[in-house]
């Protein structure tokens, strides 16, 4: 009976540990997008109102190009109609001086599709 006892008493211990232990907090989950935006943030803010080499990427999904207020765009860019749509940035992000001969951006290009998706998602949510 004492063994018994002994054993009931044990587990006990191990189940109050187990039911007072903390599960160890998670590893927060890397936003894609986020981290494909890293190389744009030398020369871009996402903050209203904020230029740098470039101009301001806040709200720039559904923005129509070259429109910042204070910013000297090239005439590449000024010469170019509409909004920035998903597929023209798409376009513009793969290529920038293809799609746009003459622009003022010195970066090269996003050659990944599926880097380039999940940086326009992330741009969509700079609202």
């Amino acid at each position: 009976m004492r063994n018994t006892m002994v054993a009931a008493l044990a587990a006990s211990f191990v189940l109050a540990g187990a039911a007072n232990a903390q599960t160890p907090a998670k590893a927060p989950v890397a936003n894609p997008g986020k981290s494909a935006f890293a190389p744009c943030a030398a020369c871009h803010a996402i903050t209203p109102n904020t230029a740098r080499l470039g101009p301001t990427l806040h709200k720039v999904v559904g923005r129509k190009i070259a429109s910042v207020a204070g910013y000297t765009y090239s005439p590449a860019l000024q010469g170019k109609k509409g909004a920035w749509t998903p597929a023209d940035l798409d376009k513009y992000l793969e290529n920038p001086r293809l799609y746009a001969a003459g622009t003022k951006m010195s970066y090269p290009g996003m050659k990944d599709p599926a880097k380039r998706a999940a940086l326009i998602g992330y741009l969509q949510t700079l609202k």
